[in-house]
């Protein structure tokens, strides 16, 4: 499933839905016995199948085998009386013509087979529609449901979404008509429109049904088939949407209005159990009072986010919110302060052995010293994070490391040119052409030099 995009909170917070949550085992139906000699192509298969299977057939049977697969489907509908399944059949085969037509050659859907060339789905389609009309008729709704939400459940690729979605929309108007389960079907449908509707990015229609989910999931112990219980699901589910509602408000500068939704994501990130949900959330909010420039409150949110990522060890984690600080407390103009907290940052990473946060935090202390002049110092910290990223083997972090070594080094060289240049005495430029000649460190003794060139040119050949 896509995810909704942020503009202003970082992207890396929000983790996307994933698939719908599977709130019942999927049945799925065995082949029907309905004639496939259509689905033959090659010519001695007929003449094989024909050889075997028609001989002392009735006109009926015979029809049977001469007719489309789909045909033959839908003419047993209609003589067993499932005149709505029918009708609901053959208009779903319609509307995947048409999205056919309408993308056209070369489209996803147009490489795939048309609904009534694939038998095995409308297998599913008319076992599972059958069985929902004649429970319908019964007054059956919980069955009704439950035949609709195996039907979703069947369609997963990209180019079935739409046919997923519509079996998820049945689910939701049948939901509303069972009455003996304690609102359990329900509270399913209304998790599901949330996802279709996050997905379509309508965050605003997606909060009503979450929230509506959460408080029919509030006590139960309903879980899903993967065991979670649907009052997690539910607040996991709440603290993205509000997340995203106030990743919107911050872009329309609603920093006020942005801190109510974000203690809300909070509320619903604690009330849910996950530690990893709740440093997040933790991050997010204090990011808002950042921008509203409470700047002590910030800080403090953002310490009990560093603890929480310190317990789950998580490197991306404590990676963020140490970078945040630093941004606080440089721009309030606590050098010393900056550098002490993610001097313990350092510390605390090469403890735990998370080599991802010793460049982090080694990296952080090199940009504080390079844009303060002292090139030195940052350069030991860039070279112990170029160190610590070869034990990750990640490529492309050693070369991004590198570079800081790169830059930190050239800025040392410059000063120390600059210096040379500046000076204008005789000195000064015998240390410059001794540079110029080997191109090493400019700090050379250029009167060593001469000595050493002297001694080799004595020595005889």
């Amino acid at each position: 499933m896509s995810r909704v995009k942020m503009n202003v909170l970082p992207q890396a917070v929000l983790q996307s839905p994933g698939e719908h949550p599977r709130f019942i085992e999927q049945t799925v139906c065995p082949s029907l016995d309905f004639a496939r000699i259509h689905l033959i192509k090659d010519k001695d298969g007929i003449d094989d199948y024909l050889a075997k299977n028609i001989k002392g057939l009735s006109k009926q049977e015979a029809a049977a085998n001469r007719n489309s697969y789909k045909k033959n489907i839908c003419i047993d509908m209609l003589r067993q009386g499932y005149h709505e399944s029918f009708s609901e059949l053959f208009t779903l085969i319609q509307k995947w013509n048409a999205l056919r037509e309408a993308a056209g050659p070369g489209s996803a859907i147009w490489q795939q087979k048309s609904l009534e060339e694939q038998p095995d789905k409308l297998d599913q389609l008319y076992h599972f529609l059958t069985r929902a009309e004649a429970a319908q008729r019964a007054g059956h709704y919980e069955e009704v449901y439950d035949n609709q939400l195996n039907l979703a459940y069947c369609f997963n690729d990209p180019e079935e979404k739409w046919l997923r979605n519509y079996f998820y929309e049945q689910c939701f108007n049948t939901a509303q008509l069972v009455k003996i389960d304690g609102g359990k079907r329900e509270a399913q449908a209304h998790a599901n429109m949330g996802l279709i509707h996050e997905e379509q990015g309508h965050v605003m229609k997606a909060a009503e049904h979450y929230e509506a989910f959460y408080q029919l999931t509030v006590g139960s112990t309903w879980k899903d088939v993967t065991g979670h219980t649907y009052n997690s699901l539910a607040c996991e589910h709440l603290w993205r949407i509000y997340t995203l509602l106030a990743d919107k408000m911050l872009e329309n500068k609603e920093h006020q209005q942005a801190i109510k939704t974000l203690i809300k994501a909070l509320k619903m990130a604690k009330e849910g159990g996950d530690m990893k949900m709740e440093g997040e959330a933790a991050y997010c909010l204090s990011l808002a009072y950042s921008f509203a420039g409470e700047q002590q409150t910030a800080l403090s949110i953002l310490n009990t986010s560093v603890k929480t990522f310190t317990a789950l060890c998580d490197s991306a984690g404590l990676g963020r919110a140490y970078a945040a600080i630093a941004k606080f407390l440089v721009s309030q103009e606590k050098v010393s302060e900056t550098i002490e907290y993610l001097g313990e940052f350092m510390k605390a990473a090469e403890n735990a052995h998370l080599s991802q946060s010793l460049v982090d935090a080694c990296v952080l202390l090199g940009n504080i010293y390079s844009e303060r002049g002292k090139y030195n110092e940052a350069f030991e910290y860039f070279s112990r994070a170029s160190e610590a990223a070869k034990t990750l083997n990640n490529l492309p972090l050693v070369d991004e490391t590198k570079t800081y070594c790169g830059i930190a080094k050239a800025h040392k060289l410059v000063v120390a040119f600059n210096g040379h240049i500046e000076a204008e005495d005789p000195v000064s430029l015998k240390y410059l052409l001794a540079w110029k000649e080997n191109r090493s460190d400019m700090c050379t003794d250029p009167l060593t030099v001469e000595l050493d060139k002297e001694t080799s040119a004595s020595k005889p050949l």
